[in-house]
């Protein structure tokens, strides 16, 4: 029996725009976020979810919740599919990384996996909690299809470990405001179905700064 999850990014925020570096700081959505969370949720209503869970931060729960109003359903948020704590690079970009700390700069270009940003998350760290969520998710969900709003560093480790993908090698894929991504999850582990799902997007300003 499978779990069939799609799993959404939150709408766009001020910070996206400045290439800003969010992490756990809790930044609203923006006009074009809540706009481009109308419209996943209008296409995300040709399908039916028995549950939608969230990130607990902002961006994510009114995200979640345009879909959770048009479904009838509550959100349920979930703390492990929050996104990775960036430590000292929180609230910065990474070009003001570059020349404020060039040495965790170089790492973060590196993708290090051991590297936490001082007071923030390895990744390692950060993919070991993605993962409980996610599992524990599919464990509770056997046979049914539900919905998960996060994050775009939450999605870039779900379809690497999907895609069998390492943590170390450079993101090239693109991660979309707002976009559907369809996985599922069964006992041979975890499956990418389609990803990045934004045609209904077409109208709605969606520039996607990493």
């Amino acid at each position: 029996m499978t779990t069939r999850i799609c799993i959404v990014r939150h709408g766009e925020t001020d910070w996206n725009v400045e290439k800003r570096i969010q992490g756990h700081t809790d930044i609203p959505l923006n006009a074009t976020g809540r706009a481009q969370a109308l419209a996943m949720a209008y296409n995300a209503a040709h399908h039916r979810f028995a549950m939608i869970y969230s990130s607990d931060l902002t961006r994510a729960m009114d995200t979640a919740r345009a879909i959770a109003e048009r479904e009838g359903l509550e959100i349920r948020p979930l703390p492990q599919i929050r996104e990775r704590h960036y430590g000292i690079f929180q609230g910065i970009t990474a070009a003001e990384g570059a020349v404020r700390y060039p040495a965790a700069h170089a790492l973060y270009l590196a993708r290090d996996p051991h590297y936490d940003f001082e007071t923030g998350e390895s990744m390692l760290d950060f993919a070991a909690r993605v993962a409980e969520g996610i599992d524990w998710m599919a464990r509770h969900h056997v046979g049914q299809t539900i919905c998960a709003v996060c994050h775009g560093g939450v999605l870039d480790l779900i379809y690497r470990k999907a895609t069998g993908r390492p943590l170390e090698t450079p993101r090239d894929f693109v991660i979309p405001n707002c976009a559907l991504n369809w996985f599922h999850f069964d006992e041979h582990g975890w499956h990418l179905e389609k990803w990045a799902d934004r045609h209904h997007l077409e109208h709605v300003l969606v520039e996607v700064p990493e």
